[in-house]
């Protein structure tokens, strides 16, 4: 650790599954860690386990973001926060095209536009971007408006290294495929009907998985910039072919 210049983290959706996993993660690498998130209770807990210093604020409140990144120095960036849902763009609602945006890219860009001017004064600082596997390939099944944001943090996350080219600013992005969380249950509105549908049968990749892909590009020597990494699950491949058949009746 004494090689390594980082000292303050901001994770943001730090409550649970994958956010709370990083948080541990860096905690015990030694950095301090704000964590941002909406659930006061489950933050609190984090907070008692862990150590690190609670925000309940939604990423979607820039004033509440704004206040934070005024008010800390912040090293490590990790843009982690997102939402889902399901459907296609055909059987989606105005609403949740809108709160889709709002965290999952809006609020990614206007956390990273409040973070890096202070890292660029300091020549010091990495972001890390969560992504997706479905920010990069198209599924059946997958919503589109959450492929659409994921595909704008990928681009964020390429943008961003020529942005600060010539820096000592690191820029990763990690795109997990299916990681065992709650946001499933939240998706069908039944944990247990998500555990039997999703993961039972199934070996995924847990949240702690992806926190130790954090802490490796985090950790790596200066010299060195983890810039892509997709992690999957040993037993699951990604892209595929579907072709349809000819419709007898074309209307």
């Amino acid at each position: 650790m004494s090689n390594q210049p980082y000292r303050t983290a901001l994770v943001t959706g730090a409550s649970s599954g994958i956010g709370a996993a990083i948080v541990g993660r860096l905690r015990a690498a030694g950095i301090a860690v704000h964590a941002v998130a909406r659930d006061k209770q489950r933050l609190a807990r984090l907070a008692d386990d862990t150590g690190c210093t609670p925000h309940a604020v939604s990423v979607a409140d820039h004033d509440g973001m704004a206040e934070i990144a005024k008010t800390v120095e912040i090293d490590i960036l990790v843009n982690n926060a997102g939402q889902s849902r399901t459907g296609n763009i055909a059987d989606t609602t105005a609403e949740d095209i809108d709160a889709l945006v709002d965290v999952n890219l809006r609020a990614v860009l206007k956390l990273t536009h409040l973070v890096v001017p202070g890292m660029v004064r300091r020549n010091r600082g990495h972001i890390v971007n969560i992504s997706s596997i479905a920010g990069h390939y198209a599924f059946a099944g997958g919503n589109t408006v959450y492929h659409a944001t994921k595909a704008g943090v990928h681009s964020l996350s390429r943008q961003l290294r020529c942005d600060l080219y010539g820096s000592a600013i690191r820029v990763t992005e990690i795109s997990p495929a299916r990681v065992e969380t709650e946001v499933f249950g939240r998706l069908i509105g039944d944990m247990e009907e998500a555990k039997r549908r999703f993961f039972d049968e199934y070996e995924s990749l847990l949240p702690v998985d992806i926190a130790d892909s954090v802490a490796f590009a985090v950790l790596a020597p200066q010299r060195m910039n983890v810039s892509f990494m997709e992690v999957l699950p040993t037993m699951q491949v990604v892209g595929g072919l579907n072709f349809a058949k000819k419709s007898a009746d074309p209307a």
